[in-house]
């Protein structure tokens, strides 16, 4: 099945993950699949050949799946339960996490299988991708270099989109502050955007990721406290939940779902955590780290988002930290904490799309002027990313319009499509129940692409066409 109707010898490109923080060298595989030798081989072990120079422990790499997956995203929460409800937001979010952790699932798998065909210790996501469609039907493995460099692309514009998000969380929550004690001076979020223009360009030429691990360890810091600040204001005083919706508009639920996939999606970061276990057998299974670390995520998700919206309501917003009392220094101290932990985390997310645009230009320009491109290159990544969130400073809006477009494509999407080309000659289970439950998946990844992108566009031509009109009118009382 599979690949044994292709005989000879087969040669695969090198599939490079953006995830993977470090270049993969490309491999071949010389697999003579008709002899007698290779049916007597004993079966290749991927984790035997594995050889790294510092491997994670179990609780290292559980560590740091919680660290890829608690993040700013948290804080959206309580806005996508506002889009729901709070029962459908409660039972949405399980049933969301479940997926989300079961695509995690299916694509570790998978890696791991191919690895033992491609004969190759391991593989970053954009490599497993590729030689699925490699070693899958006959009539698909032309696609395995498509399949590949899709994903290369689509992971780079994820971390491109989510760069914007991170200018106006940043933007939004000084803003918060400073009107606070500057009243005079009432900038608008834009102007806060474009502020943090200098910063984060400087930040940003920092090429060796050794330099930027202080940083992540500060931010990390800054969000444990602006996080357990938050969480003391929610829980203080809070209102009867019978005061809030517990079923929200059917039409409101894309966003709902779009928000969630893009606070709790963190597959981008799953095969470098896999690939660098010193026991990778213990990534998957029951508990397994997969299994802990998501359901940790699930746990605090839900009770931030749960407890969020019953505290704030209609009126929380796209980042919680900004209905924390104005006026108040513990509350202002944990917008400050946030905007700075976002600002250190920025040069971090910013190193993996600017690895795989270097790797794919590095090549086409001389060595003299290699210096000279990375400052441009940088340069102008960022203030493309705070030039678009400039131009639409709506935080949660921006946010569901992310994840409907590219975490959907990229945690729903891909892995159901691989699954299924990856097991369509190795069998499909009884019924096809594979094939069925990947359907359901893909199903529900265009739901969120579609229908979340159709919502949040509209909303973000709604908010742009009330601004405008309140300008207009403000300006026509000023002429009279």
């Amino acid at each position: 099945m599979g690949h044994d109707e292709k005989k000879g010898t087969i040669i695969l490109d090198n599939f490079n993950s953006t995830a993977n923080l470090t270049a993969n060298p490309g491999f071949q595989s010389t697999l003579s699949l008709g002899s007698k030798d290779v049916i007597n081989e004993k079966a290749y072990n991927p984790f035997e050949h594995r050889k790294v120079s510092h491997p994670n422990s179990t609780i290292g790499s559980l560590v740091h799946l919680l660290k890829s997956s608690l993040g700013s995203g948290i804080l959206a929460m309580p806005a996508a339960f506002k889009n729901a409800g709070l029962a459908v937001g409660a039972f949405g979010t399980i049933i969301i996490g479940f997926i989300c952790t079961h695509c995690v699932y299916v694509l570790v798998k998978t890696s791991q299988e191919v690895c033992v065909e491609a004969k190759k210790p391991s593989m970053g996501f954009a490599e497993t991708c590729g030689a699925a469609f490699e070693f899958g039907p006959k009539k698909l493995r032309p696609w395995a270099n498509f399949a590949r460099t899709f994903i290369d692309y689509t992971m780079t514009c994820t971390y491109l989109a989510a760069l914007c998000v991170y200018v106006v969380f940043i933007a939004e929550n000084f803003k918060e502050v400073l009107d606070e004690y500057y009243p005079e001076y009432k900038l608008s979020v834009e102007a806060y955007c474009a502020l943090t223009l200098v910063p984060l360009v400087l930040i940003c030429q920092i090429r060796n990721l050794k330099w930027l691990v202080p940083f992540s360890a500060v931010a990390n810091i800054f969000l444990v406290i602006c996080f357990v600040i938050t969480m003391y204001y929610i829980f203080d005083d809070l209102p009867n939940p019978t005061e809030r919706q517990m079923v929200a508009s059917f039409t409101q639920w894309p966003l709902f779902i779009s928000t969630v996939i893009f606070a709790m999606e963190g597959i981008g970061v799953v095969m470098p955590v896999e690939n660098e276990m010193a026991k990778p057998q213990q990534f998957l299974g029951c508990p397994g780290v997969l299994n802990v670390a998501m359901t940790i995520v699930i746990s605090l998700y839900g009770i931030v988002g749960f407890f969020g919206y019953i505290k704030y309501g209609d009126s929380v917003r796209g980042s919680v930290t900004l209905n924390l009392p104005q006026d108040q220094i513990l509350a202002q101290s944990a917008k400050i904490l946030m905007a700075l932990a976002i600002l250190f985390t920025y040069s971090l997310q910013f190193y993996v799309p600017m690895e795989m645009i270097w790797r794919e230009l590095h090549t086409k320009i001389s060595v003299k002027y290699h210096n000279f491109m990375q400052i441009t290159i940088r340069t102008t990544a960022v203030v493309g990313s705070v030039a678009i969130a400039a131009a639409f400073p709506d935080l949660e809006l921006f946010i569901n319009l992310s994840g409907a477009i590219f975490l959907s494509s990229l945690g729903l999407l891909t892995p159901a499509i691989v699954d299924t080309v990856h097991n369509w000659n190795r069998g499909l289970g009884k019924y096809n129940w594979i094939l069925w439950k990947n359907i359901i998946v893909m199903i529900l990844s265009f739901i969120a692409l579609f229908a979340g992108s159709y919502v949040s566009i509209v909303g973000i031509v709604e908010k742009y066409n009330t601004t405008h009109n309140l300008e207009s009118n403000m300006n026509s009382t000023l002429r009279t």
